[in-house]
């Protein structure tokens, strides 16, 4: 058994690439956002997806809101594809991160630094994992889960047998889909990665 996935990242907001949001600045999609998201439910109308679930910050909610009014779907609320618990890390400037050892570090070796008071990428993964098994388990349509940058790169890495500290090698913007086949027990492939057009 086995279904389709669609990893989707949330749409712009007004901290990208300023802030490190996480799960302290819960801020909302920017009409930028609004209307990535909505290209995206346009692109993905007819195509069969059944199934919408998503992190539940508010610029994750508000994008799968978006493409279940598209898509006729009411979206479910899934904790296991949240954003990365970045501990104290959370909600600063990145030019204030800038310079420091544990952040470079980070960066450098996703697969064995920690965060400061938060959780490692390890964890993260596997919890976005088990939420796609479980997924898998239940086989049918393709279903789309609404998330994160990194918890989407991990989730690719972790799929193609990369390390977690090659996750900055590869983009996915906002309002992408990465298409996975997912089968269980983490096993699958991925199908493409970074979609936005």
């Amino acid at each position: 058994m086995g279904i389709l996935i669609g990893l989707v990242r949330h749409g712009s907001h007004d901290d990208l690439g300023t802030w490190l949001s996480g799960r302290t600045r819960d801020v909302a999609l920017n009409a930028a956002g609004r209307e990535e998201t909505a290209a995206l439910a346009r692109r993905l109308a007819g195509r069969g997806v059944v199934g919408i679930t998503a992190s539940p910050r508010r610029r994750t909610v508000e994008t799968a809101d978006i493409l279940g009014a598209g898509l006729n779907l009411t979206p479910v609320l899934a904790p296991d594809l949240d954003e990365i618990d970045f501990g104290r890390w959370s909600g600063r400037r990145f030019a204030a991160l800038d310079g420091d050892p544990d952040w470079e570090c980070w960066n450098t070796a996703r697969g064995t630094a920690p965060t400061p008071g938060g959780e490692t990428m390890a964890a993260a993964v596997a919890r976005a994992m088990r939420h796609i098994d479980h997924l898998a388990g239940q086989g049918g349509g393709p279903v789309l889960c609404v998330s994160h940058c990194d918890v989407i790169r991990g989730v690719v890495a972790q799929v193609l047998g990369l390390p977690l500290d090659n996750l900055l090698r590869f983009e996915i913007a906002p309002a992408s889909v990465s298409w996975l086949m997912a089968h269980g027990q983490g096993a699958g492939h991925v199908i493409a990665v970074n979609g936005t057009a």
